[in-house]
């Protein structure tokens, strides 16, 4: 991780998770699959070799975006600058629906773009229906993958 002008912690793609993140830039939530036609696991974090089949070869699908929350944190002070400027807000664990084996870390925020304290944490419940949504992780960061209550 390394952090922006507003000290905010943001991802650094290796070659496994480069093309996750080039995905996300065009606004599209993809996760890695094995391509061996025999085993078809998701894989998440992104890695060279399948840890079901241990076969070398990937693919990259389509995910709905769709999930719901699996666990949940309100981060308390000591905080970065950066994030007590926001504060309170959530840290998130997302379960995918098509991959429930796939969990996703990120926060609940009100739309794209929005402040990481735009959703009172007090809203949020385990198990509540999410949708990804995607936006700049602060000034000048990659886009990042935060999620949005489909029943807000």
């Amino acid at each position: 991780m390394t952090t922006n002008e507003n000290a905010l912690l943001l991802p650094v793609p290796d070659d496994d998770g480069a093309p996750f993140w080039r995905y996300a830039a065009q606004g599209e939530l993809r996760v890695q699959y094995c391509a061996d036609p025999d085993c078809g696991e998701p894989r998440f974090p992104p890695r060279p070799c399948c840890p079901h089949c241990h076969g070398f070869d990937s693919e990259w699908r389509p995910a709905s975006g769709r999930g719901r929350i699996w666990s949940y944190v309100v981060p308390h002070p000591p905080l970065l600058p950066g994030y007590a400027e926001q504060a309170p807000y959530n840290a998130v664990v997302v379960e995918l629906a098509e991959a429930p084996r796939i969990r996703l870390v990120g926060n609940v925020v009100s739309g794209p773009g929005a402040r990481l304290d735009s959703v009172d944490p007090r809203r949020l419940r385990i198990g509540a229906r999410v949708q990804a949504v995607f936006a700049p992780a602060g000034p000048g960061g990659p886009v990042v993958p935060r999620w949005v209550l489909e029943r807000p």
